[in-house]
């Protein structure tokens, strides 16, 4: 067996990407043939016509069917599957076939498992059984890839690739032996010299001084705290390795196809381990996959947050929803149905904020295996069922909204998150376990959407410029260069707010001396010189009335206005909430975590500050207002998640119900009015 790609070189891929073209947006699916008969196969041809699904996902798992014995390949099936496609006029997203290694590969190389961080193995039987850093895997993915693209790279039902399968997400981090000679490897290309990584990581911390790169071991189990520059680096690394096989497979691709390559991101609340801002350019579009998540307390809030972060990650580009799902999933303690009218506004929802494609995990329901009891398209109830009758609704409405795609969403207000700050953020011994990153970027999203105001959430390097408001949550981790975009942008006239436990240390995680928040200290006019923290389910008073949990410090102000004090607490006496004017612009300070009214009190304050207009009522009433701009027209998403029908003023043409609007548009309980109006070109 031979590939063409050095399974342990990651390529340089230059040069333009190729575009996703669509005419309109994409109504889709994961779609697995292999699970049924050729006779359902053909019916399924048929249902997809009627419900107007014109893109599915298949061989997202075929690698043990394409390849059921080393280097035999049997494509009859699939050829099978793609000329039906075709035939039917379906578009396909095709799987390279990756993401889950056959029985013979583990079975003749037991060294590609993975390895926990306690040293134990992690055996076949699930999906994902591979190291990421391991060179057998990493040889036989790729000469499956170059069979998947040398038999279909020409096929005309073929329009997007699709690398693997959410990468990393049951192993994106592996201990074992080959991992640590690759973290080695990774190592000396970051830091060229072993007393350069002592000094990175501290290691004259508790006799940890390496004297060579030999020495160095993965972050492994140990007896007491682990070191936190290792900790940190070791996330780099496995973000770095999985990345790499994404290039690796691209590469492959590339070399015998001009068709655009992408695959499913996992931007949501317990994916943690990957690095999306440094993976989003190596894809030619981006797309994600997203699960409602009904172990939070709100839900709705979390999945708009992921989609605007998944736009951030597009450049403000549309971007496609790979997966979602229209009802119940099966990994969830309990796993709740949707309510009626949900499916479409969390598909809506994910249209408004930017997504050109509407796609589900899967078309049918499976009989067999581990995910039989998730909802799918065509549900085991089958086509005389309420699923299904919404599922046939929902692909006739985004054929009316068809004329969306492409556009841009409007947004003036800016949220800064980053996955390093979330390593390292909530990493060990920290002040206060009960301070989490991702729950203070929530805290403060959720505060700016129930001022009815529509959020870019962006990357710390990225540059402000255009925005009136930019909001800092708890961003523990920041380097120099990074954080000197929030000062650019107040001193060009922006108004921005910066949370506690932001600025603290720089990109190694080594702390910045001389009082806190470190990086922002002179901008805001603040330092601090002790955390505070209390204990969970403590209450903090402020003197201006308002509320607070969790967290407060022990500050001088330096050169800023005092808007607030605690009143008790740990700190009463000191500094909550400050102001500070720098020339054109202003740079706020929040010293604790508010509680919900008054963040929503401060999110209005800080609008108001930066002259951006808000809409509480309407968000009050549960109704999210989101807009898409292009060539001529605006189109504004009102999302009603509430129980009570909402009269909005307006004027144009509502393409949900096909009607013109001359004054006054009904939004009704728990569904979705979309509202065209011309704009001069």
């Amino acid at each position: 067996m031979t590939t063409t790609v050095d399974p342990g070189h990651v390529p340089d891929l230059t040069g333009p990407a190729p575009r996703f073209r669509q005419a309109g947006l994409a109504f889709g699916c994961d779609w697995n043939p292999e699970q049924w008969d050729r006779a359902t196969w053909r019916e399924d041809a048929r249902l997809m016509r009627e419900a107007g699904v014109d893109l599915v996902a298949v061989n997202v798992f075929g690698w043990s069917q394409l390849e059921p014995r080393p280097g035999h390949y049997q494509f009859d099936d699939l050829d099978a599957v793609m000329d039906l496609m075709a035939e039917a006029g379906v578009r396909v997203n095709l799987g390279t076939g990756t993401a889950s290694t056959p029985p013979w590969l583990t079975t003749r190389h037991p060294e590609v498992l993975p390895v926990a961080i306690d040293g134990t193995t992690r055996w076949p039987g699930g999906r994902q059984a591979w190291c990421p850093s391991s060179p057998v895997y990493r040889e036989r993915s790729l000469a499956l890839v170059e069979a998947v693209a040398d038999r279909y790279a020409q096929h005309p039902a073929l329009a997007l690739w699709h690398v693997s399968n959410e990468l990393g997400c049951h192993n994106a981090l592996c201990w074992c032996d080959v991992s640590a000679r690759a973290f080695r490897r990774w190592l000396a290309d970051r830091y060229g010299d072993v007393e350069t990584l002592n000094d990175a990581w501290g290691t004259s911390f508790w006799s940890q001084r390496y004297g060579d790169f030999s020495e160095v071991l993965p972050p492994r189990a140990t007896v007491s705290t682990r070191n936190p520059g290792q900790v940190l680096d070791f996330h780099r690394f496995g973000s770095d390795e999985l990345l790499g096989q994404l290039q690796a497979e691209t590469a492959v691709l590339r070399a015998r196809s001009d068709v655009p390559v992408t695959t499913n991101f996992m931007v949501t609340d317990h994916i943690r381990n990957l690095d999306y801002w440094s993976w989003a350019p190596h894809v030619d579009v981006v797309a994600n996959d997203h699960y409602l998540d009904q172990r939070l307390a709100d839900p709705t809030t979390e999945l708009a947050f992921c989609a605007d972060l998944t736009r951030g990650l597009a450049g403000g580009e549309p971007w496609l929803l790979m997966e979602h799902s229209t009802g119940a999933v099966n990994w969830q303690p309990v796993n709740l149905a949707k309510g009626p009218g949900e499916m479409v506004r969390n598909s809506l929802t994910h249209v408004a904020r930017g997504a050109d494609a509407v796609c589900f995990f899967q078309w049918r329901a499976s009989r067999q295996g581990a995910e039989k009891f998730h909802s799918a398209l065509v549900p085991h109830a089958g086509t005389d069922s309420r699923q299904w009758r919404d599922v046939v609704d929902l692909g006739a409405t985004l054929d009316r909204l068809d004329e969306v795609a492409g556009s841009r969403v409007v947004a003036d207000v800016a949220l800064v998150f980053g996955w390093e700050a979330w390593w390292a953020a909530d990493g060990d011994n920290r002040p206060s376990t009960a301070v989490h990153y991702r729950a203070q970027v929530l805290d403060a999203y959720r505060a700016l959407r129930a001022q009815g105001v529509t959020v870019d959430v962006v990357s710390p390097a990225d540059s402000l410029e255009g925005y009136r408001l930019a909001v800092v949550p708890s961003l523990y981790l920041v380097s120099d260069v990074d954080a000197a975009h929030l000062d650019d942008f107040v001193r060009r006239g922006g108004t921005a707010l910066v949370t506690f436990w932001s600025g603290i240390a720089d990109e190694r995680d080594a702390v910045r001396l001389g009082g806190y928040p470190g990086a922002y200290r002179d901008l805001l006019g603040v330092r601090v010189e002790e955390f505070a923290p209390v204990l969970p389910g403590a209450t903090l008073t402020l003197d201006d009335g308002s509320h607070a949990r969790l967290w407060s410090e022990r500050s001088t102000v330096l050169d800023a206005q005092v808007l607030a004090r605690f009143a008790d607490g740990p700190s009463a006496g000191e500094a909550a909430l400050t102001r500070r004017e720098v020339g054109p612009g202003r740079a706020w300070y929040l010293a604790t975590s508010l509680d919900e009214d008054a963040w929503a009190d401060l999110a209005a304050r800080l609008c108001a500050d930066a002259g951006v207009t808000t809409d509480p009522d309407l968000a009050s009433a549960g109704v999210e207002r989101v807009v898409r701009a292009g060539q001529g027209a605006t189109w504004t998403f009102y999302i009603n998640h509430g129980a009570t029908d909402v009269t909005v003023p307006a004027e144009g043409l509502e393409l949900v119900t096909d009607t013109v609007v001359a004054d006054q548009l009904l939004v009704p309980a728990r569904a979705v009015r979309v509202l065209r109006e011309e704009t001069a070109r």
